[in-house]
């Protein structure tokens, strides 16, 4: 499942979960709404990761978490720490940066 934040909360979902994978994204970014079908299937995929998605102009205190310059950008938390990120729109990087943070 995916959680779409409401508010700029991601620092409580990240400390109180997990494993956590961020999409940030922005409602004018086309590569964005690409990518986010690809995210909600990784997110039925693996069901023991927190998957969220954050707009990164909303919320720029969820934004600071992973230093976002560019979307979208794609980012893992594991036990309230951020791990890694990239920015792509590419299926296959983001199933990279998933496999990375479940086998640590």
């Amino acid at each position: 499942m995916v959680q779409e934040l409401e508010q700029d909360n991601l620092s409580e979902i990240v400390s109180g979960n997990d494993t956590v994978v961020v999409q940030y994204s922005a409602t004018w970014c086309g590569n964005c709404r690409i990518m986010k079908p690809k995210f909600k299937k990784l997110a039925t995929e693996n069901e023991n990761i927190t998957f969220v998605i954050a707009d990164a102009e909303k919320f720029t205190e969820s934004r600071k978490l992973a230093n976002v310059d560019n979307l979208p950008t794609f980012a893992t938390f594991k036990k309230g720490e951020f791990v890694n990120q990239v920015q792509t729109n590419k299926f296959d990087v983001l199933k990279e940066l998933v496999d990375e943070v479940t086998s640590n």
